[in-house]
């Protein structure tokens, strides 16, 4: 897939902006829970609990928070009642998205998902009408440091790795979903740093705009990830780091 580096950029500058919000802690919070309401509250057992952990942990969340959000999903301490909805839209210029969702109201996270698509000019979409246009994969990013790159990502791709970019001392490595743990696992017992290792939607084809075009979707998909029940907004825009760049300075 085209666009590697632009995508993780994309995930880097999200979690950057949550860091900033202060939104984090209660965005992963809510994960945790639903994650333990599904799957139990060990993460030993639970695949997707000990995923959200590892990423909590990774972003200095405190260990109490980590375990009161636990209780709360195993329903030992009482807390908002979470669902998860799938939304998906399209931005300007045909741009899809998918916004996976933890809310306590469907109804005005709907409400106010649909009033900054019809503000920024794109539309909610019926359910599947993106979705196919995505697919779900493991996506891990690993710092190299003075370990050989061309070696590690040898390694990753052993273990089944699909997808692997060296950039700058970093691996970006995708995975089909079934070969995450393993490919995470053999980067970890080399002693690699990673810090990003989640599943992920990525789309199976880019779209390219003009600068203007794409500033114009870029600002629909900061919107949307300013609410406090969107927990991502995953779209199939591509995007160049220099991109990035001339939008922050747009909207400093």
């Amino acid at each position: 897939m085209s666009g590697h580096s632009k995508w993780s950029t994309i995930k880097r500058k999200k979690a950057a902006t949550d860091a900033k919000r202060g939104q984090l802690f209660t965005r992963i919070a809510r994960e945790i829970t639903i994650a333990a309401r599904g799957g139990g509250g060990d993460p030993d057992s639970n695949f997707r609990l000990r995923l959200v952990v590892e990423k909590a942990r990774q972003a200095n969340m405190p260990k109490d928070n980590i375990e009161r959000a636990i209780k709360r999903g195993t329903g030992e301490l009482k807390g908002e009642v979470l669902e998860e909805v799938l939304y998906e839209g399209y931005a300007p210029h045909g741009i899809a998205l998918l916004l996976p969702t933890l809310t306590d109201n469907r109804n005005r996270a709907v409400a106010d998902i649909r009033r900054v698509f019809t503000r920024y000019g794109g539309r909610l979409a019926e359910t599947g009408a993106v979705t196919y246009l995505f697919q779900q994969q493991g996506f891990i990013i690993a710092q190299v440091g003075d370990m050989d790159s061309e070696e590690l990502a040898l390694l990753a791709i052993d273990e089944g790795a699909v997808d692997v970019n060296i950039e700058d001392n970093t691996l970006e490595i995708y995975t089909e979903t079934k070969d995450f743990q393993k490919v995470k696992e053999a980067l970890e017992g080399r002693g690699v740093t990673l810090t990003a290792a989640e599943l992920t939607m990525t789309p199976t084809a880019m779209t390219e705009l003009a600068e203007s075009e794409t500033l114009k979707v870029m600002r629909i998909i900061e919107m949307l990830e300013e609410m406090d029940d969107v927990q991502q907004v995953y779209s199939n825009l591509y995007l160049t780091p220099e991109m990035v760049t001339r939008y922050e300075e747009a909207q400093a």
